[in-house]
This record gives structure tokens, C-alpha cells and sequence, in this order.
């Protein structure tokens, strides 16, 4: 039998997560975040399987999978080229850029290319990490629209910082910056990421660009997938491995940090940080046994995790562990871990076998 460590991805979920989007933001196009491997979903798996009017990348690489893989929709480079070398790559395969700051916009000026690319602005409105100045906005488009390398049809974006805190001003303010850096400017706008999707309707645009609620996971601080109406596609799930029987006293795992506060059953489970469990997951985080709740106690190892089955005399060799998923929400997982639920997507490693769910089964 091989290791039970198992990631179940429930497509039909992934489906009813883009019709949320699309509910939630009548008459926008999607553009739909598929980068760092499809969130830890498999990129090309996620990209087949949505319906969406564009993609969202990070870099050249990501791009020309989906491009070698028969995917002809938009594609987007969200934080541009990183050298002007891969401005011929971009123009051959039809891929959109981000232009975010004035060295690639020597770069299109000193570069001519077979066709002229799709560019969008992308403007600082108070993230502070990617993005022009509102002040030079409208003078880098005035020479972007005389450059060759670039195509008439720009577009106009900008990444919120806060729109998971739904009480914070912060979200409208950038969109008070946004609007005035571009007032006057034609072109289509993008400003809404998944807490902007389902928060902040006023910052829809023309595109929406949701990354975390696709997956299934809430992009709010306080909230669950199920209070948004999103439905989780990952579940991380294992067996127990072994049950001992300890005494009142005894220490449980590397550096014996958990001791035993009465004779007790403890659980063995079969995943850890080799598997992209986090190796600072606390005593307490929950985990499920047969379906009911139950805590890790003592340190995560490469391969194993420890469990206090105090409450579950029942469990047997064999018994089904979810770390997070189906009914175990991810964003409670990383809330305990110190963590965010992208993290937790995004860290399983290569070894964990991945099981599907067609969108098929889900519509059976």
C-alpha cells in the first residue's frame, strides 16, 4: 500500500468558485489568478478547468506552460518582464505585461518586435510594492502610446493592500488615488482581487482578478469559505499510522515539548513538513479523526504528526486524518499556525499523491 498522504482536488468546487466570482461581479470579465502552480492546484489542471476571460501569471515561465499546453486566452504577466529579453517571447505568444516601473519602459522603447504587445499600467495607489507613481502615470502613457513595441489598447490596473479588513478606509482611498492617477486616460480598468470581488463593489472596473476564493478559501480576516459561499477545493488528508498508549508523564515527540497530562491514547499520522505540513504547527492546531475534531500535540516531524485521541476511544489503524479541506476550513488551519491560507495552498510538495474529482463527478 503507498503512503496515505493524499490531496484530494475537487474540481466541481474550482467551477463553483468562478460562478461566485461571476455572481458577485455581474457583466465584469475574470481574469483569474493561476500563479505559483494554480495556488499549489496544479497549474495546468486549473487553467483547463475554469472558464475564464484571461489569465494571471507571474513570469515568462508560467505564461508559456499554458501557451505549450494549447491555452489561447489573454494571459497576463503581472509583474512584467524582468529582462528585455523576453519582450520577442511575449509578443511571438501573444502575452500581455504589466508595466509597473520606468526601466521596462525603456526597455519597450529600445525593443521592436515582430507585434506590439498589450500593456497595462500598473499603478502604486498605496500598496508600496509594485507600481508607477500616481504623478508620472500620465506621462508614461502619453509615451507608451508613441512607442511601436506597444499596442494602442492599454490597460489600467492596480493591486489593493487591505480589502480584507472590510472596516479599514485604506481600500478607498486607494481607489481615490487610482481614479485620479488615471482620470482622463482611456482604456480598461482592473483594480478588484477576491476581497474587492466580494467587498468593495466599487472597485469592480472592467476586470476582476480573484486568486484565493477560486481556491475556496475566504480572502477575508474574518471570515470562512463558507460564509462567502465558496466551497474548498484541496483537501489534505492521511491515515493514522499508529495508536500507543502512554502514560501519565511521558513526553510525546522531539524535544519531548508535550507531556502526557494522564494515561492517554496518542495517534501516529502519516504527514509532515516533507509534505508541506507546517513544522511550526502548535500543540492544539485541529485535524479531524473519522470526520471529528481533535488537536496535534508535540512537535511536526518530516513525516509524521502526533494526536491527542483522548476523545476518540474509537479510532483504529487505518482511520482517515484531514489536516485541512473538507470540513476543516484552511483559513482556521493557518489562523492557529500563525499563517495564511496561501501558504498552507501553496506548500505541498511533490510527493503527496493528488486525486481529482472531475468536474463530472461533481456534476453527477
Amino acid at each position: 500500500m503507498s503512503r496515505a498522504t493524499t490531496v484530494r482536488l475537487d474540481l466541481g468546487a474550482l467551477v463553483h468558485n468562478l460562478r461566485r466570482v461571476r455572481a458577485a461581479a455581474p457583466g465584469r470579465r475574470v481574469m483569474t489568478a493561476v500563479k505559483a502552480e494554480g495556488y499549489g492546484h496544479g497549474l495546468l489542471r486549473v487553467a483547463r478547468n475554469l472558464d475564464a476571460d484571461a489569465f494571471a501569471v507571474s513570469c515568462i515561465e508560467e505564461a508559456l506552460t499554458l501557451r505549450e499546453a494549447g491555452i489561447d486566452r489573454p494571459v497576463l504577466l503581472l509583474e512584467g518582464v524582468f529582462e528585455a529579453s523576453e519582450l520577442p517571447l511575449c509578443a511571438r505568444h501573444r502575452l500581455e505585461i504589466a508595466v509597473h516601473h520606468p526601466e521596462q519602459v525603456l526597455m519597450l522603447e529600445r525593443t521592436r518586435l515582430e507585434w506590439p504587445l498589450r500593456i497595462w499600467l500598473k499603478i502604486d495607489s498605496g500598496m508600496h510594492r509594485l507600481g508607477l507613481q500616481p504623478g508620472i502615470v500620465a506621462a508614461i502613457y502619453q509615451r507608451l502610446l508613441s512607442c511601436p513595441a506597444v499596442a494602442p489598447q492599454m490597460g489600467l490596473m492596480s493591486h489593493l493592500a487591505r480589502a480584507d479588513e472590510r472596516d479599514c478606509d485604506a481600500t478607498l482611498q486607494q481607489l481615490q488615488t487610482f481614479n485620479a492617477a488615471t482620470a482622463g486616460l482611456p482604456g480598461e480598468r482592473s483594480l478588484a482581487n477576491s476581497a474587492g470581488i466580494l467587498g468593495w463593489p466599487q472597485t469592480h472596473f472592467d476586470w476582476v482578478r480573484p486568486g484565493i476564493m477560486l481556491y475556496g478559501a475566504s480572502p477575508f480576516v474574518d471570515s470562512l469559505a463558507a460564509d462567502e459561499n465558496l466551497r474548498p477545493v484541496m483537501t489534505l488528508s492521511t491515515r493514522l499510522i499508529a495508536i500507543n498508549r502512554l502514560r501519565q508523564g511521558e513526553a510525546v515527540g522531539y524535544g519531548g515539548t508535550w507531556i502526557c497530562p494522564e494515561e492517554m491514547d496518542v495517534g501516529v499520522a502519516a504527514v509532515g513538513y516533507g509534505d508541506g505540513y507546517p513544522r511550526h504547527a502548535p500543540s492544539g492546531t485541529p485535524v479531524l479523526v473519522n470526520g471529528r475534531e481533535t488537536v496535534l500535540i508535540g512537535r511536526v516531524s518530516m513525516d509524521m504528526i502526533t494526536l491527542d485521541l483522548r476523545r476518540h476511544p474509537e479510532a483504529r489503524i487505518g482511520d482517515p486524518v484531514v489536516l485541512w479541506g473538507e470540513g476543516l476550513p484552511v483559513e482556521r488551519v493557518a489562523a492557529v499556525v500563525s499563517t495564511i491560507s496561501y501558504a498552507l495552498l501553496c506548500g505541498i510538495t511533490a510527493r503527496v499523491r493528488i486525486q481529482v474529482i472531475s468536474v463530472e463527478d461533481f456534476t453527477a
